[in-house]
């Protein structure tokens, strides 16, 4: 498969001011620090973590929906962060989002007929008759009838609006689609059938997904690989059939950990993660994570560790096997060989 995005050392940080006239600079807040990777067409990349890890603002930076303060976002090649009038426009074409709230991100005033031609105009496809004609086969095709498009918003239920964005979405024929958590507001059947439905157009069309979520239980299901992120930053990324059945970092396994079990010998198997996210105007030293890591020795809170053969962690080699309670413990010659690690990153 060809790769279709790459995004390269991505970052954002937002100043935090003080005073209403002479407004100073007393903070940074890091939303995002340092994301890279790349998707191939026809691929699924679900970014994961805990709500308030940069994940969405990830989303927006590769749309360009916001300015990135530093790194690189290639569509097809092309770094989008150097683009602006037309060629952002077709760019704006290819790569396209389904939001999270199905109810706030259509227009009230709009029919649905309205709302999915929009797009259409907007990039000058067709005339009124070709646009009328496709937004009916859109309908059809994410499960609505066509009688739908002389409706408004309000009068469909979460499932069905969230089709409508879809089918908003794929409109101009993109290449990518971004995801931002675009079943976290439905119930849990209607979560199932919108994420069948996102299946099985990208089997259909050849579609790309950035597909943004919390939920490992609905990611297992629509990813071909998955990032974790913690902090701004991703902590592991790999293929989702070995990060399931071998995950290497810490927080990994305390989010697979956390997905619910119907076997009730899983029950004090695994410690729960404790702690709240530090506040990404006020980082950690060294590893993001050892303020909460059960694991964390002192190299974890002197050095920040490298993303190295998918996974950002010290002790990824040290770790019990997967399934293992927290207590359990590092490897019996972990401490040695960190020693051995901190004296010759001392030496460099």
């Amino acid at each position: 498969m060809s790769v279709l995005l790459e995004v390269e050392n991505l970052a954002k940080h937002y100043p935090v001011r003080n005073g209403a006239i002479l407004a100073r600079q007393v903070g940074l807040v890091r939303a995002v620090d340092g994301v890279s990777f790349t998707l191939n067409r026809g691929e699924t990349l679900a970014l994961v973590g805990e709500s308030g890890c940069g994940k969405s603002t990830t989303a927006r930076l590769v749309l360009r929906l916001i300015e990135p303060t530093t790194g690189a976002v290639k569509f097809k090649g092309t770094d989008i962060t150097t683009l602006d009038g037309a060629t952002l426009k077709g760019f704006r074409r290819n790569a396209q989002i389904v939001f999270q709230d199905p109810y706030a991100s259509l227009n009230p005033r709009y029919t649905v007929g309205q709302t999915i031609s929009e797009p259409m105009e907007v990039h000058n496809i067709g005339d009124a008759a070709s646009r009328k004609a496709r937004v009916e086969e859109l309908l059809k095709l994410v499960g609505l009838a066509p009688y739908h498009a002389q409706r408004y918003g309000h009068e469909f239920s979460g499932g069905q609006r969230q089709r409508i964005g879809i089918a908003r979405a794929l409109a101009v024929e993109p290449d990518l689609v971004v995801c931002d958590e675009p079943v976290s507001a439905l119930d849990v059947s209607i979560q199932a059938q919108v994420v069948n439905l996102l299946r099985d157009l990208q089997r259909r069309l050849g579609l790309a997904y950035l597909f943004i979520a919390h939920d490992l239980a609905v990611v297992k299901h629509v990813a071909d690989r998955i990032a974790v992120m913690y902090l701004g930053r991703i902590v592991e990324i790999g293929e989702k059939r070995a990060l399931f059945s071998n995950p290497r970092h810490p927080y990994t396994r305390a989010l697979l950990a956390a997905i619910p079990h119907p076997d009730p010998s899983r029950k004090g198997r695994v410690t729960p993660l404790g702690g709240d996210v530090p506040s990404p105007m006020n980082i950690p030293p060294g590893c993001r994570f050892h303020t909460r890591c059960p694991f964390a020795q002192d190299i974890c809170r002197q050095q920040d560790p490298v993303l190295k053969n998918g996974v950002a962690c010290h002790l990824a080699d040290e770790l019990p096997p997967a399934g293992v309670d927290f207590a359990g413990g590092l490897a019996p010659n972990a401490a040695k060989r960190l020693a051995l690690y901190a004296e010759a990153a001392a030496r460099t």
